[in-house]
């Protein structure tokens, strides 16, 4: 395999990559920013977000749904009015809230670790169901530092990454929204998977901070592929003109949590098919 080519450097902690609009749009938690990276490799600052961490997502009307974490908040990115509260998350929990993912009926799914970042792990994270009136119920719990999180291309399950358990945890989604526990969608032993994003051929990819590298792996956990890299990764999204290109969002960690450190975050860009 090619070795990645890197997009863009000298950012902080880049998260929550996505493929969308023909960009690369990506979070940096340190400069507290939305931006999107062109094909011409032009990055443009889409906006500023209050806290972090920072996810964000589309609604089928093309608005965007944003986490600014510790505020508990959901906004959205309205036109000539920036980001305006949507939900609000304190009432389930006062602890930081995580990743988004936005279900094709305008359901949104946040995630929310359950205690602080200071804390001993615990196995308290949570899923929030947010409806498109706002309203918020609790729909998933007892998971072990929840972070990735995707829709099913077809609406009908909900992929969880578990950080603290090296697994992948899928949950059935019931027609009003509710979640049911269906299992582990793969073990991954031995990894702590943070972001993810579907393959393009029913696979997905995670990236891992302490192993440094992006691992492609199969429902039930067969490895296809690893990408080996020289920093932590956080995050990764599939896009290209062809659905062919990895995009990886790494740092030097934990370096890249003291503020006084020089930005080491770097977008790449890898043609894995």
């Amino acid at each position: 395999m090619a070795e990645p080519t890197t997009l863009v450097s000298g950012i902080g902690m880049g998260e929550s990559a996505r493929w969308h609009a023909d960009e690369l749009w990506f979070a940096d938690w340190t400069a507290g920013t939305i931006s999107a990276l062109s094909p011409d490799g032009d990055v443009r600052r889409v906006t500023a977000v209050p806290s972090f961490p920072i996810s964000f997502d589309w609604l089928p009307d093309g608005r965007m749904a944003v986490v600014s974490g510790t505020d508990r908040t959901v906004f959205l990115e309205i036109p000539n009015a920036g980001l305006v509260p949507h939900a609000d998350l304190s009432g389930l929990s006062d602890h930081p809230w995580n990743e988004i993912a936005v279900h094709p009926s305008g359901n949104i799914y946040v995630n929310g670790l359950g205690y602080d970042y200071s804390a001993d792990p615990q196995s308290s994270g949570i899923v929030a169901l947010i409806r498109p009136d706002g309203s918020v119920v609790q729909v998933a719990d007892g998971l072990a530092f929840p972070n990735g999180m995707l829709v099913s291309d077809d609406g009908a399950s909900l992929v969880v990454a578990e950080s603290h358990a090296g697994r992948l945890t899928s949950f059935a989604i019931a027609d009003d929204g509710a979640l049911t526990p269906a299992g582990e969608w793969a073990a991954v032993s031995g990894s702590a998977p943070d972001g993810i994003c579907w393959d393009g051929t029913g696979g997905i990819w995670f990236a891992e901070v302490p192993g440094e590298r992006c691992v492609r792996v199969r429902e039930g956990g067969s490895v296809v592929e690893t990408v080996q890299l020289d920093q932590g990764c956080f995050s990764c999204a599939i896009g290209g003109n062809d659905g062919g290109l990895l995009f990886m969002l790494t740092a030097q960690w934990p370096e890249v949590m003291d503020p006084a450190t020089p930005g080491t975050g770097q977008v790449l860009g890898l043609r894995v098919r």
